[in-house]
């Protein structure tokens, strides 16, 4: 009888087909970039240890890929220590291109005003390496005042209209949202709110043959749900849920994207065993479908993932 071979474990960031995407590490809240062909994927990185059920998270990690299949891991971009006035948690964040330039946005515990913050960094290419474009937070919690948990201040999501206006959503409890100025590192103008029925955290904004999305998690464990409108300033008419429960991981986090002619939903799990689940997840991608009248149809989330784009 022929023994059975173990299989030779993956290489770092090496692609093995399936979901979850990265098996060599654990990955979270993605946020992804079409550029020139090719997908830049942000992601947080879990590094708690076995059966520690706690997030750490000190630092955001960069793939690429042509094909949305083989992804090449680029070197660690930012830390949380690259923001002097921060102190902790690499939490969930997003990357966007203006003028030659890209622009990312992070979620991290300020040093010196109690609860979460947003940051904003800075680099020439998309794989980095990205410097504070400040010097402070863009968003701290002292900003945001409808309620008094410090965590409100999470999950940063931008996008830049056919105008050039670039407008940045957020928040936990309350969706909050703001605009731009054209460099990408200033409020324009006051914070507003948006009503939502049932919003956790993680706002994700795209736009798809003239519609807006606002998708986000949804109550707990979370699961993604969204909202549809002819303006980034509302008003947005709910549409129901677009992703179920992520199987063992209690949060839910998505990024959108078309590229080469699909659309994609990107999200995580806790997929990988022995230690995955809420505090070591996986990002994974699957297929993202419209109907006709613009509305999405539910995603199927699938451990064979997608094919290869062409």
């Amino acid at each position: 009888m022929a023994q059975t071979v173990p299989a030779a474990p993956a290489t770092l960031g090496a692609t093995v087909g399936g979901n979850p995407i990265i098996k060599s590490k654990y990955t979270a809240d993605p946020a992804a970039m079409v550029q020139k062909g090719t997908v830049y994927l942000y992601t947080g990185h879990d590094e708690a240890p076995a059966r520690q059920e706690r997030y750490v998270m000190n630092e955001w990690l960069c793939f690429s890929s042509t094909d949305m299949v083989n992804w090449t891991e680029h070197p660690v971009p930012l830390k949380v220590l690259d923001f002097a006035w921060a102190k902790g948690d690499a939490w969930a964040s997003q990357v966007i291109a203006r003028n030659g330039k890209f622009y990312w946005y992070a979620a991290v515990e300020h040093g010196t005003i109690p609860g979460k913050s947003i940051g904003v960094a800075v680099a020439d290419s998309p794989t980095g390496p990205f410097k504070d474009a400040r010097g402070s937070a863009l968003i701290a919690n002292n900003m945001t005042t409808d309620d008094k948990h410090p965590w409100d201040d999470i999950d940063p999501t931008v996008f830049i209209d056919s105008k050039g206006q670039a407008y940045l959503f957020w928040g936990n409890v309350t969706c909050y949202y703001a605009k731009l100025k054209p460099n990408m590192t200033e409020l324009d103008g006051p914070i507003q709110t948006v009503k939502l029925p049932q919003f956790t955290e993680a706002p994700w904004v795209h736009e798809h043959n003239g519609w807006y999305y606002l998708s986000y998690a949804s109550q707990f464990p979370e699961k993604i749900v969204y909202a549809m409108s002819r303006s980034l300033e509302g008003p947005w008419e709910y549409k129901g849920i677009l992703n179920e429960i992520a199987g063992n991981s209690n949060t839910n986090h998505q990024a959108i994207i078309d590229f080469k002619g699909q659309s994609y939903f990107i999200y995580h799990n806790g997929s990988i065993n022995p230690d995955g689940g809420s505090f070591r997840r996986s990002v994974c991608i699957d297929n993202l479908y419209y109907n006709k009248d613009g509305t999405m149809k539910r995603v199927v989330m699938t451990t064979e993932g997608v094919k290869a784009a062409k």
